[in-house]
This record gives structure tokens, C-alpha cells and sequence, in this order.
């Protein structure tokens, strides 16, 4: 599946809305939730929310999460009214050890384009970052380019951000940015980890707005 990764592929125009993508597990059982929420990138509004539930039935093995996560997220996407412009997954792109991360399985056998962002670095080492917002460094391995460790908001720890499939790195950045004007974590990515915990509680999955992070 490495094989299909299309990195040359640019978004033809910037996109009007972003679907954020995650994934939440239950303590006490293989019980999980995936949500997909689509977020306007002009007011970032919650547009639409849907969730899926499932079973982790792939054993967790650092580097092949998308193996757990991808059969469930997938349902959640099919239940969305139209297809999504862009996917924003909480995990990784090609920042990853077999340059093949959650967002780069999900946009293959989607076709849609898609980028990851991730709390942690996993693989690469980023060079001294900036603290004001935007700042960024590249993330990198052996002299491959794999990503950027990005400060969202000044003085708070940075994400990592890398293309997971027909996303430039700079596009990926940039819409990055749009989506973090007041909190580290992309809006998108933010609003589907709060509604997919919310759903696995039993609290419902109607629209919702965060007031803090």
C-alpha cells in the first residue's frame, strides 16, 4: 500500500471545509468509537458529526495503529452526506517508520486527500523551534524530509504535521495553522476526539461546541 502513496498531487484549490478524524477506546473492554466531524474553515463551525462503533480486533503494536483504527474510521466516512475535500487524521503521514502512517492507509484507500497531525514525534528529530505561533522546523530522518514539528500557539508544546496522501507538506502546514487559532490541537482533530469519547460514554453525539481545551 506504500507503493500508492501520492505525494505529487496538490489540492487543486483551497478547500472550504476539513474533516477531522479519531478514534476512542474503551478501559474495560475492545469496545471503540471513531468520529468524523467536518469543520468549516471559514468560521471553523461544526457542520457535520457522525460516529461508528466497533471492536479492536488487531493487538496494538506501536507503528501499526492504522490496523486498528482503519476499519472503524471507514465506517464512520461512509456515513457522511457528502465527500469530504480534505481528512485530518490524529496520528501520522509520512513521518513514520515505514513512511506510511494512519493518514497516509486512510487517504489510499479513500482517494481523498489527507494529512496527518500528531501530538508526539515518533520517528523523525526536528532541528530548534521558534515559540511564536507558526513556528516551525522540519522534521527529519537520515536527510529525508518527512514533516514539521509546529507550534500552533506561542509557548505550548508543538504537533508534528506531515502529508499522508495527494496534501502538499505546505498545504498540510497551512491548513494546520487555520485550524489552531486558539488551541494546540487542530479544531477538526479536537472536535472528533471530544465527540467520539462523549459517543463511547453513552452521552449522545449531537453537534457540541468546546469551551476549553
Amino acid at each position: 500500500m506504500r507503493d500508492q502513496v501520492d505525494l505529487t498531487t496538490g489540492l487543486p484549490s483551497r478547500p472550504t471545509s476539513v474533516v477531522g478524524l479519531d478514534v476512542s477506546y474503551d478501559k474495560n473492554s475492545p469496545r471503540v468509537c471513531a468520529a468524523a466531524v467536518r469543520i468549516d474553515l471559514t468560521t471553523l463551525a461544526v457542520t457535520e458529526t457522525v460516529t461508528a462503533f466497533g471492536e479492536a480486533a488487531f493487538p496494538y503494536i506501536p507503528g501499526l495503529l492504522a490496523f486498528r483504527e482503519v476499519p472503524v474510521l471507514m465506517q464512520a466516512l461512509t456515513q457522511l452526506r457528502t465527500e469530504p475535500e480534505v481528512l485530518i487524521c490524529d496520528g501520522y503521514g509520512v513521518a513514520h517508520p515505514r513512511r506510511f502512517g494512519l493518514a497516509c492507509h486512510i487517504g489510499v484507500l479513500t482517494g481523498r486527500p489527507t494529512f496527518g497531525v500528531a501530538k508526539n514525534s515518533f520517528v523523525a528529530a526536528s532541528g530548534e523551534l521558534g515559540v511564536d505561533r507558526g513556528s516551525w522546523s522540519p522534521l527529519s530522518e537520515g536527510g529525508e524530509v518527512l514533516g514539521r514539528a509546529v507550534r500552533t500557539q506561542a509557548g505550548v508544546k508543538p504537533v508534528y504535521v506531515s502529508a499522508g496522501y495527494r496534501v502538499g507538506l505546505d498545504e498540510a502546514y497551512e491548513l494546520t495553522m487555520a485550524l489552531s487559532p486558539r488551541y494546540r490541537i487542530p479544531e477538526a482533530t479536537r472536535q472528533a476526539d471530544f465527540l467520539s469519547r462523549r459517543a463511547l460514554r453513552g452521552l449522545g453525539s449531537e453537534p457540541f461546541i468546546l469551551l476549553s481545551d
